[in-house]
């Protein structure tokens, strides 16, 4: 009697895949509205140089986005910008990791520690990015996701958090 053996492949993680797929989107045209309203982001990116991009990388052929500092403001150059053009890439290593990320179970600081995030280029220009990131989260989250995700959610009046959010939400889904 002949004894068959049949290999089990893994899941492809469509829903996963998707999801990370839509908040890389979201979460780039967020970022380059954020660039155009909040003092705080311009300040931090003002020290980039002219045609600077940076690069978030879900490994091995998951998503990204990629930011080019253009004109003293952020442009979202879109999920297929090569690699070898980016100046600094955030990569984060598995779908799983990058799900954890994107729906704020776990903040960026922490996902460093767990080594679920490399980086490969300048660090401190990475953590610039990353404290821009941190806003974006504050401005497109809840109170309650948002504390989940950051280290330290700050306090800023009304007028900058809810007019703000309000602006940055209409220039994420219009593009302007």
């Amino acid at each position: 009697m002949k004894i068959r053996y049949y290999q089990k492949k893994p899941g492809s993680k469509v829903f996963k895949t998707q999801y990370v797929k839509i908040m890389c989107f979201f979460v780039g045209r967020a970022l380059a509205a954020v660039s155009k309203v909040d003092q705080e982001v311009k300040e931090e990116i003002a020290t980039l140089p002219e045609g600077f991009t940076f690069m978030l990388k879900i490994l091995p052929y998951g998503p990204s986005l990629a930011v080019t500092y253009q004109q003293k403001r952020l442009r979202y150059e879109g999920g297929n910008y090569p690699e070898e053009q980016a100046d600094v890439v955030i990569m984060i290593k598995n779908i799983e990791a990058a799900f954890l990320l994107f729906t704020f179970q776990e903040g960026t600081a922490l996902a460093f520690c767990r080594d679920r995030m490399a980086v490969k280029g300048d660090l401190t220009t990475a953590m610039a990015i990353v404290r821009c990131l941190n806003i974006v989260e504050t401005y497109l989250l809840p109170k309650f996701l948002a504390k989940k995700a950051l280290k330290r959610y700050p306090e800023w009046n009304f007028f900058r958090k809810h007019l703000g959010r309000i602006v940055i939400y209409f220039r994420t889904l219009t593009g302007i």
